[in-house]
């Protein structure tokens, strides 16, 4: 039987590629994105294409109820990837902002987890996948409220992780680097829309850390031009503490995971 697999921010970035890529592995890839035109485009790339407001709590129950129906009640994989960024210095954000971050990155994924759970545990198998980031381990100023919603959400992974354990049911955890997608596109910026601007003092750090920070400058542009998303070692995906502190998060892209759950497809050879 063909495995189904429903991965949100399917419009580009991590959440497409990923569904491309388990396509082709054999897995049936039902494809969410947040626009009605991106939801049509999926429908061309052989995807099928599920309208998901992740921001809106009756478009995640319609969402989750449109999952159920077409995988008459079985599905095997859940990838939570879509995303979204509120930027700025965190006495510029707002509570309604700050509500909007959480809303998108961490309450909407976690209803539609819970609404597709029924569809999942009495199949005995499964895998759901969740996008946090590397800010979901250490926070950088402009990035508090970001950071904070992925601290959110590693924490809830850990815990739903646990409590899944004897369901057959795996739960991963990825934190990808910066990756150039188009998710930046969608940032809201809290001051007049311009790129955050962090400075620091040099005299207000120790030695050491000024040469951290320097270090950083010079290689995260050269991460964002040479790292491919689709490699799955690619030193985008940071893991800042060893694997044995970290059972459930991988370095490696969700679709390594999702497919270890079946055999390869057949490969045809023609002389």
């Amino acid at each position: 039987m063909q495995k189904t697999v429903l991965v949100t921010g399917c419009s580009s970035g991590i959440g497409l590629e990923s569904a491309l890529d388990l396509t082709r592995q054999g897995f049936r890839v039902l494809a969410a994105c947040r626009k009605a035109e991106d939801v049509a485009r999926m429908q061309d790339l052989g995807l099928t294409g599920i309208l998901l407001d992740l921001d809106d709590p009756q478009s995640v129950e319609r969402a989750a109820a449109e999952v159920i129906a077409l995988t008459d009640n079985r599905l095997y994989g859940l990838f939570n990837n879509a995303g979204y960024g509120v930027y700025g210095p965190l006495n510029t954000i707002s509570r309604q902002q700050m509500e909007q971050q959480f809303s998108a990155n961490f309450f909407g994924a976690h209803q539609l987890t819970m609404l597709l759970l029924p569809a999942m545990t009495p199949h005995g198998e499964g895998r759901i996948v969740m996008t946090s980031s590397v800010m979901g381990l250490i926070a950088s100023p402009g990035r508090g409220a970001y950071a904070a919603s992925k601290y959110a959400l590693e924490a809830w992974s850990d815990a739903l992780r646990m409590e899944l354990r004897h369901s057959g049911i795996q739960v991963s955890l990825i934190e990808p680097g910066p990756i150039r997608t188009r998710f930046t596109d969608n940032v809201n910026q809290t001051q007049s829309d311009k790129p955050v601007e962090i400075r620091v003092s040099p005299p207000a750090l120790p030695s050491g850390r000024r040469r951290w920070w320097k270090k950083c400058a010079m290689l995260l542009p050269a991460i964002n031009q040479s790292c491919a998303i689709r490699s799955p070692w690619s030193p985008t995906r940071w893991r800042c503490l060893s694997a044995c502190c970290l059972p459930a998060r991988w370095t490696k892209l969700s679709t390594a995971e999702l497919k270890r759950g079946m055999p390869p497809p057949c490969k045809t050879e023609i002389d």
